[in-house]
């Protein structure tokens, strides 16, 4: 009977290191939970270059934190989201991410916006034990952890992956459009570097070279000497790893001196503002995307009365911005909802990791993650501008 009972516990204690200390060791934080709420923290860049998403998101979020505490809460307690203004700067966000860590006592940071912003405040949450949730970038970074290092794994991303998305985009593009010189713009940050990335990898894995290879710093305003280079390169095919103003801006410069390849947006390009700011300039435009954009007229069932809530709330159109910041709520939600009602730090992680799906009601691929997968998803879809509006093209795309 000795022997049996020691012969288990060598074999549980044999199971515990094959599936890594990481999970054992990790800190994590239970700051923020009482009887009665769940403060929740993000920054967002609400009066910076990239305030079209970050103002949108933040209504996202608002509008599903009101649902959420509308139906009671979460197993009774209510949300509570503070929100500041990083203005897409690192060195703010550095600082807005201590205040609500230090100060405000956020149990988690929620959608945090920006690649270059959430790189340089996610260690203030990790030395903290705060998780890092979904947040509005799909850069690498935000997914991807070393077992090694167990508070980075208290990061998880609900949004495409720029290289994976990125590779999936050129991969058909390439098939379907044939470009003899296929080229780039990206922005010269960690969002742009990782777009340029998936473009390099699949075209390798095409064995294709790219024609032109540019960049811009953030918050460029001129394209033209870009615009200049790829049409003397001959690009008959552009992605642009850019934003709002700055894919308007290419195309319009590339009009100027009549350069008009196929043009190819990275996930950010997929917005309302796209054809609404650039009209005529922009139709025929590509996007690589996630879901289908909703629109308050032709949605119905559960989208529609989403998409009247927020016309209601805000007196504005919804747009893709604005359900990324509904659905990372409604996300942190079902999750912590499954935590169960001794909500804990350590529960919230098990709850993430436990396997279990959640749905969006605007029919997103579904939401999943494991112990050693902390990405929801890669399926990738291909859009495009026509009589202003983002129409599908194809769906369920991997590279």
């Amino acid at each position: 009977m000795r022997l049996s009972i020691l012969r288990a516990a060598l074999l549980g204690a044999a199971v515990g290191l094959a599936t890594g200390p990481a999970l054992a060791q990790t800190k994590v934080t239970n700051q923020g939970v009482t009887a009665t709420e769940i403060v929740l923290g993000t920054h967002q860049d609400l009066s910076g270059p990239i305030k079209v998403w970050g103002v949108p998101v933040l209504n996202g979020m608002q509008l599903g934190v009101d649902e959420v505490n509308g139906k009671g809460g979460i197993n009774g307690r209510k949300l509570r989201l503070i929100a500041e203004d990083s203005q897409y700067d690192p060195k703010k966000a550095v600082l807005a991410s201590q205040k609500m860590v230090e100060k405000d006592k956020v149990f988690a940071m929620v959608g945090p916006m920006g690649s270059p912003t959430v790189l340089a405040s996610q260690d203030v949450l990790f030395d903290a034990g705060v998780p890092q949730l979904f947040p509005l970038t799909a850069a690498e970074f935000t997914f991807k952890f070393d077992p090694k290092k167990p508070q980075e794994r208290l990061k998880f991303s609900n949004l495409l992956p720029y290289v994976e998305s990125t590779r999936a985009g050129v991969k058909y593009m390439v098939e379907w459009k044939k470009p003899k010189a296929f080229c780039i713009m990206y922005q010269d940050d960690e969002y742009g570097k990782n777009v340029f990335d998936g473009f390099t990898q699949q075209l390798d894995a095409m064995k294709m070279k790219a024609a032109s290879v540019t960049t811009y710093k953030r918050g460029a305003s001129d394209f033209s000497a870009q615009a200049a280079k790829m049409k003397s390169d001959g690009c008959d095919m552009v992605l642009m790893g850019t934003v709002i103003r700055e894919t308007i801006g290419l195309m319009a410069e590339a009009k100027k001196i009549g350069f008009a390849p196929v043009w190819l947006g990275a996930t950010p390009v997929n917005v309302l503002e796209i054809p609404a700011l650039g009209k005529e300039l922009v139709e025929g435009l590509y996007a690589i995307a996630g879901f289908v954009i909703p629109y308050r007229d032709t949605s119905t069932g559960a989208v529609k009365a989403w998409c009247e809530a927020y016309f209601k709330k805000f007196g504005i159109e919804p747009n893709s911005q604005a359900v990324i910041g509904y659905n990372v709520i409604m996300t942190f939600a079902h999750y912590a909802e499954l935590a169960g009602k001794d909500l804990t730090g350590q529960k919230l992680l098990a709850a993430l990791e436990s396997g279990k799906e959640f749905k969006d009601i605007f029919g997103s691929p579904p939401t999943k993650f494991s112990t050693t997968n902390h990405l929801a998803t890669t399926i990738t879809q291909i859009q495009e501008v026509k009589n202003g509006r983002w129409v599908l093209v194809k769906g369920d795309l991997l590279f």
